[in-house]
C-alpha cells in the first residue's frame, strides 16, 4: 500500500508540471514570429481565406480565450487539429510516437548493455588498460556529437561497406504487406534490427558513455565499503563480491541517472531521427515548428512532457526494487 499511495502522489504531483509545461509551449509557440496562416495559404491570402481559416481552428479568439480553451480540450485528451497536415494531432502522434519510443527503449537498452559490463570491469581492473580503454571510450562518447556518429556510421557501414539501411525506420510489428521485400512477419523484424543498427548506437553512445562512467564511479565507491572489505578477509572470491555484494548497491545512481538522461534522450531523438530520415515525433515537432503549426508543435511538446515525467516516476518506483531499505510509507 505503502508503494501504491506513493505511485498516486507522484502522478498527483506531475499535473502542476504538466500544466506548467502546456503554459510555457503554449505563450512561447503563439510569440513565434511569423503567421501560420500565410504559410497555410501562401503570402498573399485573401482576406476571406484568411478569416476563415482564423475562425476554422480558432485563430481569431483573444489570447487567454485559446489559453483556456486548449486547457480544456487537453483534459478532454483533444489537443486539436493540425494546421499543416489537416488531420487530428492525436492521430499523427499516435502514427509516429510508436516509432521515437521504439528508438529511445532499443538506445537505452544498448546503452545499458553496453555499459554496465563495461563499468564494472574498469572498477575491478582499476589503472589497468581495461580500465583506460573504457575511460577512453567514455571521454570520446560523451564529447562527440551524435549527428556526427550518425553521418560516420552512414558513411561507413551504408555507403562504403553497405551493410546496414541508413534511412527510415520499420517496426517489428509492422504488416509484411507494409515492408517491401517481406514475406512474414519473420523478415519484418529482421528488416526491422537491420534498420535499427545505426540510429540505435547514434543515440545511445552518449547514454552509454555517461552510464559507464557513473558505473564505474559507483562501483568503486561500493567496493571500497567496509562489508566488501570484510567479505575479501573471510575469503570470499572477487567475482562473488562483485555479484552478490556490490552489483545491486551500485546501481542505485546508474538509475537516478537513467531517469534524468531522459531529456537528452529525447532531444537526441530529433537529431537522430533528421540525420536518418525517420518519420518519428522528432521530425513531427520540426516540421511543425518549421510550418508555425501551433497545435502540433504544443501537441508534441506535451507528449515529449508527459514521457519525461513518466520515465522519472518509473525511476523512483525502481529504487526499491533494487535497494530493500528504500520504502515508501516514510518509515526506515
Amino acid at each position: 500500500m505503502g508503494r501504491l499511495r506513493y505511485t498516486i502522489s507522484r502522478l498527483l504531483q506531475a499535473i502542476p508540471v504538466v500544466i506548467g509545461v502546456i503554459t510555457i509551449t503554449f505563450f512561447l509557440t503563439d510569440a513565434i514570429p511569423g503567421d501560420p496562416v500565410s504559410i497555410m495559404l501562401g503570402p498573399s491570402p485573401s482576406a476571406q481565406q484568411a478569416a476563415e481559416i482564423r475562425a476554422k481552428f480558432g485563430l481569431d479568439q483573444p489570447l487567454h480565450v485559446r489559453y483556456f480553451n486548449y486547457l480544456l480540450d487537453v483534459a478532454q485528451l483533444q489537443l486539436g487539429t493540425s494546421l499543416y497536415y489537416q488531420v487530428p494531432v492525436t492521430q499523427k502522434i499516435a502514427e509516429r510516437l510508436p516509432i521515437t519510443l521504439y528508438l529511445l527503449l532499443s538506445s537505452f537498452t544498448f546503452a545499458l548493455v553496453t555499459a554496465v559490463p563495461l563499468g564494472i570491469v574498469s572498477a575491478k581492473r582499476r589503472n589497468k588498460p581495461a580500465d583506460h580503454v573504457s575511460r577512453v571510450v567514455a571521454l570520446l562518447g560523451v564529447s562527440t556529437p551524435s549527428f556526427w556518429i550518425g553521418l560516420m556510421l552512414i558513411i561507413v557501414f551504408s555507403f562504403w561497406l553497405n551493410i546496414f539501411p541508413s534511412t527510415n525506420l520499420v517496426l517489428p510489428w509492422a504488416s509484411p504487406a507494409s515492408v517491401g521485400g517481406a514475406s512474414n512477419q519473420f523478415e519484418v523484424v529482421v528488416t526491422s534490427i537491420r534498420h535499427l543498427i545505426l540510429p540505435m548506437i547514434t543515440l545511445g553512445t552518449l547514454q552509454m558513455a555517461a552510464f559507464t562512467r557513473i558505473e564505474r564511479s559507483s562501483m568503486l565507491e561500493v567496493l571500497g565499503e567496509e562489508y566488501v572489505t570484510l567479505a575479501r578477509a573471510y575469503g570470499v572470491s572477487e567475482s562473488k563480491i562483485v555479484r552478490k555484494h556490490a552489483f545491486r548497491n551500485a546501481q542505485l545512481p546508474l538509475i537516478t541517472l537513467v531517469g534524468l538522461n531522459l531529456t537528452s534522450a529525447l532531444g537526441g531523438a530529433v537529431l537522430t531521427e533528421t540525420v536518418f530520415s525517420i518519420n518519428g515525433m522528432g521530425r513531427l515537432i520540426i516540421t511543425a515548428i518549421q510550418n508555425q503549426d501551433y497545435p502540433l508543435v504544443m501537441g508534441t511538446t506535451l507528449v515529449f512532457g508527459l514521457v519525461f515525467v513518466i520515465g522519472v516516476i518509473i525511476t523512483d518506483l525502481s529504487y526499491a526494487y533494487v535497494d530493500p531499505r528504500v520504502t515508501f510509507d516514510g518509515s526506515e
